[in-house]
């Protein structure tokens, strides 16, 4: 069969890009009408509803994050807190799941058998204990086990834990200036530790949490990553003389990524939405400014979904960067 001629391939494209273009009409019209025909059905049975009361002041304050908050502030701004506070939470959470679980899924590789089973060890317990078990468990320790404000633990120089919280140096601006100028060094007084970054036992058990279970699951993509990868090629490294450490970071791991990508995206999606059990230990991440917006105006339909199409925002966010990212390294591999 011959070519199709360039004005073919044209028209072929430009009917590929309608049909999607009435496919995502169709898909906005249908979450309208669903939304419109939802709370039409709430209005005809007396129910309070609609999205106004997001200008409203929300009357209840929130107890740390990045951005200022008051209870005089709308409820949008709060909504608002409380996507932040995810982020602040999924953030390091992710980048210290990823660093763990590497390192992890190389031990299980290790000719060591001591390392291979610590690590094979590691994963099978934590992948196979619920999330929200291990979220409780530690923010039990974090609040009963350790040692009174009063009498912190000095971990490194101006680093205390405590009950009360990690308190370490902080990059502060002086006023007027947009770039931070001065560290503050955190002090200890005769009650507690002052200055610097104080992160809360609610927010250090969850990042902590999600971070040991996420890296289980990221221990097992890297080590399947790596044994894809053909013996010849390090067979071939060896035979250039090239150290442990060189084989894995110039031959192993370049082409091991193009495996481990596609899965890590699933398992860095899966943290973001685990954030959301955060709620239970009192951290004040969406879902928990969700739950008390809920009960202060009885806007259960709409603060649901504000939930969904946060985390649906934030879900192809994440899936937008990493496919760009598996994309690259599907070509040229890691560099």
């Amino acid at each position: 069969m011959s070519a199709a001629r360039p004005p073919e391939r044209r028209r072929a494209v430009w009917l590929a890009w309608a049909l999607q273009a009435l496919l995502i009409a169709a898909i906005a019209f249908g979450v309208f009408w669903l939304v419109h025909h939802a709370l039409e059905t709430l209005r005809a049975r007396g129910v309070q509803s609609g999205f106004d009361f997001l200008l409203q002041p929300a009357g209840f304050d929130i107890s740390e994050g990045w951005l200022d908050f008051d209870a005089g502030q709308p409820f949008w701004r709060a909504f608002l807190a409380g996507l932040i506070n995810t982020v602040r939470a999924a953030v390091p959470a992710a980048a210290l799941a990823v660093l763990l679980g590497t390192l992890i899924g190389i031990g299980r590789l290790a000719p060591h058998v001591l390392v291979r089973g610590l690590c094979g060890a590691y994963v099978e317990t934590l992948r196979n204990v619920p999330l929200l078990v291990q979220l409780l468990m530690l923010y039990f320790a974090l609040t009963q086990l350790l040692p009174d404000s009063t009498e912190p633990l000095e971990l490194l120089p101006d680093v205390w834990l405590s009950k009360g919280g990690l308190s370490l140096p902080w990059p502060v601006r002086e006023e007027g200036a947009f770039w931070p100028s001065r560290l503050e060094w955190p002090e200890r007084g005769s009650f507690n530790v002052s200055g610097g970054a104080a992160l809360s036992p609610e927010y250090l058990a969850v990042v902590i949490a999600l971070a040991l279970y996420t890296a289980s699951f990221v221990a097992e993509i890297v080590r399947a990553g790596i044994v894809s990868v053909a013996q010849g090629q390090k067979l071939a490294a060896q035979a250039l003389g090239l150290t442990g450490w060189q084989q894995l970071r110039i031959v192993v791991l370049p082409q091991a990524l193009r495996v481990i990508v596609p899965a890590l995206t699933n398992q860095l999606l899966s943290l973001t939405k685990n954030s959301s059990l955060a709620v239970a230990v009192g951290y004040p991440e969406l879902v928990s400014i969700a739950n008390t917006s809920l009960n202060s105006t009885g806007r259960a339909f709409e603060c649901i979904a504000v939930i969904m199409a946060v985390y649906l925002g934030l879900s192809l966010v994440i899936s937008w960067a990493m496919n760009r990212y598996n994309a690259r390294v599907a070509l040229r591999g890691w560099r």
